[in-house]
């Protein structure tokens, strides 16, 4: 219920001579808007969407957070596992409390009013935006190094492998994002799930059996390194704003908190394997990407590379869904206009491209979305919401003081880490962009902390 007396209810088409206004933010803003597509999705295509959302390029980054922190601060994984799993519940009893809560934003204008969700708002789609970016730097980092010579030219202009490389996946990707029923969604996720498991399965087999080997000692801890290494685990679970569009789609909501429960126990299974595979095979001189280290002379490493590949194309549209759907409604009056769909989907697209060969590196990028976005979104915010919505900080308890630690240990978090990325980008001469997209979010940073919310 809004101040106004409104419900989120209110069709998101609606005849202004009737209602006598324009549509209200809450109508514009649900990540989830088609009937046709609601209450549709089985058991196992909602793990198989959950388990695309959650394992991800987040894989590949494993073993260069463990070889950032040490082997102490794979303990560190398994922490933000466990603490990003019930915040996962917390989403879901948030919007079991309210039946007209059908996205992330609605969960924080139920807590916080218009201020909570526009601040919801921007947390998602921004996270989900930079997410979606770093896809498309990791497409061509990695096929830039199965084919480093390669270059494009179009109309007498030169273009280089990696950049050429970029915009012919987000070619590839676009289709998937014209796709609006998750159901259908579903099957591309699956070979999004697929692709990790054979991922793993294949370093593995170039580690046993392709003369690499697992010899390599690595550190018991490194402090200095723990900011990266926390910042990256936390990417790793950064697909909150997705579960109240997955959550609204099944057939059975019930079964929602098994669903999480899959997903999350196999994902960080399949997490923690990696990053002990690969740490164990190149040390401290694991890459970002593990697959850079990969030689591309054999056949289960080139497996590795080519199924890595397959992971961002599966994942993109489902991680930019809410986007495009909160992008097209704010024209409501147009979104049955099939010309109208396909430009905001289009559109999207080019400008995670133009980002993407903008700020070509992954490794930052997904370090800040890890620190400042992804705890943020999936860890601060969902104990705020349900703290305000179930009404817990009025009554003293085990719950409140779990869920106030889980706040200050995220806040801590953001601090620590942007203070360690601030001073790596003094130390280090790395580019008007990667500072610039620092200092915007460390501007981010103290907005945040510092807005009061009512």
């Amino acid at each position: 219920m809004s101040n106004d007396g409104s419900t989120l209810k209110v069709p998101l088409i609606v005849d202004e001579k009737q209602q006598g206004v324009g549509l209200k933010l809450e109508d514009v803003e649900s990540n989830y808007v088609h009937p046709i597509n609601t209450h549709t999705t089985s058991f196992f295509k909602t793990c198989f969407n959950g388990l695309s959302a959650l394992s991800g390029v987040g894989i590949l980054s494993t073993p260069y957070a463990l070889s950032s922190g040490g082997w102490l601060s794979l303990i560190l994984l398994f922490v933000i596992a466990i603490t990003a799993f019930y915040t996962g519940l917390l989403i879901k009893r948030c919007m079991d409390a309210d039946p007209n809560i059908r996205s992330y934003p609605d969960i924080g204008e139920r807590a916080f009013g218009k201020k909570g969700r526009v601040l919801v708002s921007i947390f998602m789609n921004s996270e989900l935006y930079l997410v979606a970016t770093g896809f498309l730097i990791l497409e061509g980092d990695n096929l830039q190094n199965l084919l480093p010579n390669v270059e494009f030219t179009l109309g007498g202009l030169t273009i280089g492998g990696k950049q050429g490389f970029v915009v012919i996946v987000a070619l590839i990707i676009l289709p998937t994002v014209l796709l609006d029923n998750l159901s259908i969604l579903s099957y591309i996720s699956a070979s999004g799930v697929l692709a990790s498991i054979i991922t793993l399965a294949s370093i593995f087999w170039t580690g046993a059996f392709e003369g690499v080997g697992f010899h390599q000692k690595g550190t018991f801890i490194n402090l200095q390194g723990l900011p990266t290494a926390i910042s990256l685990y936390a990417f790793c679970y950064c697909a909150h704003p997705v579960f109240p569009t997955l959550y609204t789609s099944m057939k059975n909501k019930n079964q929602f908190s098994l669903v999480l429960m899959v997903c999350f126990f196999l994902c960080t299974f399949i997490y923690a394997s990696m990053a002990i595979f690969g740490y164990l095979m190149f040390g401290s001189g694991v890459k970002s990407q593990i697959t850079l280290n990969l030689p591309t002379n054999n056949l289960s490493s080139r497996m590795a590379i080519y199924t890595t590949l397959v992971n961002p194309i599966s994942k993109y549209a489902l991680m930019v869904t809410p986007i495009v759907n909160a992008t097209r409604n704010w024209f409501a009056s147009h979104y049955n206009k099939g010309p109208f769909r396909l430009l905001t989907s289009t559109a999207l697209v080019i400008s995670t491209v133009i980002v993407a060969l903008t700020v070509p590196f992954f490794a930052y990028l997904m370090s800040l979305v890890g620190a400042f976005l992804s705890v943020t979104a999936s860890i601060i915010l969902p104990c705020l919401c349900y703290l305000k919505i179930s009404g817990t900080y009025q009554r003293l308890g085990f719950e409140i003081v779990v869920l106030v630690g889980i706040i200050i240990m995220g806040v801590a978090v953001v601090v620590i880490v942007l203070d360690h990325q601030d001073r790596n980008s003094r130390e280090t001469d790395n580019g008007v962009v990667k500072k610039t997209l620092h200092r915007t979010l460390v501007i981010g940073t103290y907005v945040l902390y510092n807005v009061p919310l009512s």
